[in-house]
């Protein structure tokens, strides 16, 4: 089975940049599944239903989410019925919506699980780890891909050598910046720490700068926190697994640069 992930997509002008880009991965990497994190799609911080509309129309098969996933409440029955949209799935079980997706596409059959972690972030309902055991247990499904949304590096790679042999692919987002640390598990688990984003460059991790900083100088939200403007990047994973197995083959990252402002 052939996997494209997208990292976080920022704002509309992350949305638009992947959609001029997402034609050529497709013919690039002939993908069975693209997964794309879209937690902070929309303009006003989070994912709104115009952004989730659009991420799908463009060709994802599933979003995954992040600690934005429930800031906007539009997105509320879009869980409700749209299932390849996901929150994380250790969040209150009072939460809309699911964080498992089982996708279906002729010969396959994949479950993608969007978790956050517990480390910095105060969101989780319950534990990654032992929701993964949970979750992965009842499943039983060979192709399995984990998106962990989590701060801190250590959550995320103990997540993936925990899961690892029983995971086809995990991989982090939420720090959108891409890590160099793609491999493939002992256990046949692909793994890397971050994928990064699709998102404007001149900016702090797709916010304007200024209003990053004033906010780390003064810890006040003054101007908020403003979608960035100008080129983007495009920034994601291309992973291969083992039809018969769901064991990981290879696992690539990628970078494309989009210089329309």
């Amino acid at each position: 089975m052939r996997i494209l992930a997208l990292g976080d997509v920022v704002g509309s002008i992350g949305v638009e940049a992947l959609r001029r880009h997402l034609p050529s991965l497709k013919k690039r990497y002939s993908p069975d599944m693209i997964i794309v994190n879209g937690e902070n799609a929309g303009d006003n911080s989070g994912i709104t239903a115009k952004s989730c509309d659009a991420l799908f129309a463009m060709g994802a098969d599933v979003i995954t989410g992040g600690n934005h996933s429930l800031q906007n409440r539009d997105m509320f029955d879009i869980y409700d019925r749209e299932y390849g949209a996901l929150r994380p799935a250790n969040l209150h079980p009072n939460a809309p919506g699911s964080g498992v997706y089982v996708f279906e596409k002729g010969k396959y059959r994949c479950a993608v699980i969007s978790l956050i972690g517990n480390v910095f972030l105060d969101f989780a309902y319950e534990n990654p780890f032992t929701a993964a055991d949970k979750i992965i247990k009842e499943l039983g499904i060979k192709h399995i891909v984990i998106d962990i949304h989590a701060e801190a590096t250590s959550e995320k790679i103990a997540l993936g050598r925990y899961v690892d042999g029983k995971a086809s692919l995990v991989f982090g987002t939420h720090t959108h910046v891409p890590t160099a640390d793609e491999c493939i598990l002992p256990g046949g688990t692909a793994y890397i720490t971050d994928i990064g984003m699709c998102g404007p460059i001149d900016s702090v991790l797709g916010v304007v700068t200024k209003c990053s900083t004033d906010f780390m100088i003064t810890h006040l939200r003054g101007r908020g926190m403003e979608i960035a403007k100008g080129p983007c990047k495009i920034q994601g994973i291309f992973t291969e697994t083992d039809d018969s197995t769901g064991k990981a083959l290879s696992i690539e990252r990628f970078e494309i640069d989009d210089p329309i402002k």
